[in-house]
């Protein structure tokens, strides 16, 4: 069966982040609207910094699930996780790919709490025999929480490259890495120095 790449990431952070962003421009057009300017300069700034938070937060991270890799993109960071330096997925607080020296966790996919075993229906417990741990499974693995979709799809991949062989070659040097998401934090750095300076005025 030939490989789908996917990319998983909240719905909620999604909505939330827009809610917030139209609150923000809200709050900017009645300053501007009431011509203002002084408030504007100082607390406008605050404003586009809480949207940006937001954004970093809830917004820009995902888990890609690609044909050679893994894509953990968290607010800061992002980690490229190869196939064969995965060890273990676990769900336990989010989804978790365990490495030899290193343990990813993945914000965009928060496991769900222990009352979602409430809601569950006949597809949602059809996960891969590496998701059960002594034969049953955690809320967190559920097909229809954050964690378990995506750990699911990593999983089926992950054990059929496992059954045909193609982990036993090992990790090459370098391909498991992580990398700062220079430009999220270049902007917020931004942000909060313009929203300090805004004080002063």
């Amino acid at each position: 069966m030939r490989f789908q790449p996917a990319s998983f990431r909240p719905a909620f952070g999604r909505v939330l982040t827009i809610i917030i962003a139209v609150i923000g421009a809200g709050a900017l057009i009645g300053y501007i609207a009431a011509g203002d300017l002084v408030a504007l300069l100082r607390s406008g700034w605050w404003l586009v910094l809480m949207v940006a938070v937001v954004w970093a937060l809830y917004w820009m991270p995902r888990v890609e699930v690609l044909e050679h890799a893994v894509v953990v993109r968290n607010p800061l960071t992002t980690w490229h996780v190869p196939w064969a330096a995965i060890q273990r997925i676990d769900t336990k607080w989010a989804l978790t790919l365990y490495t030899e020296k290193r343990r990813v966790e993945a914000w965009a996919a928060p496991a769900s709490g222990r009352y979602t075993v409430f809601r569950l229906g006949p597809d949602d417990v059809k996960v891969t025999e590496s998701a059960r741990v002594a034969g049953a499974i955690r809320p967190g693995d559920t097909l229809s929480s954050e964690s378990g979709a995506a750990a699911n799809h990593i999983r089926r991949h992950w054990e059929q490259l496992r059954d045909d062989g193609l982990l036993d070659a090992g990790v090459e040097p370098g391909s498991l890495r992580r990398t700062l998401n220079t430009r999220t934090v270049v902007l917020l750095g931004a942000l909060v120095a313009l929203s300090l300076l805004g004080q002063l005025l």
